[in-house]
C-alpha cells in the first residue's frame, strides 16, 4: 500500500503550460499567498477570451494534481518555558 495511492487512470492534459499555472495556483493558495493567486487571476482573467476547454480543464488537472498530495501536519509548538 503506497502513500500516495489515489491515482485514478485519467488522460493526459494537452496544454503543459496550463497545468504547471493550476499547480501555482493550488500551491498559492495552499501556503496562503493572496499576491501569487491574485496574479494567477488576472493573468487567467486577460486570457479569457483566448482559453479553450481544453485550457480550462488542463489547469483544473493541474490543480487537482497538487490538491492531491496531503498537506504536512503542522507541529506545535514546543518550546521550554
Amino acid at each position: 500500500m503506497s502513500f500516495f495511492g489515489r491515482k485514478k487512470n485519467e488522460p493526459p492534459a494537452t496544454n503543459p503550460e496550463m497545468v504547471e499555472l493550476g499547480r501555482e495556483f493550488a500551491i498559492a493558495r495552499r501556503h496562503r499567498d493572496r499576491k501569487a493567486v491574485n496574479r494567477i487571476t488576472r493573468q487567467l482573467g486577460a486570457n479569457s477570451a483566448n482559453l479553450t476547454d481544453t485550457d480550462r480543464s488542463s489547469f483544473e488537472a493541474g490543480q487537482r494534481s497538487y490538491d492531491e498530495v496531503p498537506a504536512m501536519p503542522r507541529s506545535g509548538r514546543n518550546r521550554r518555558r
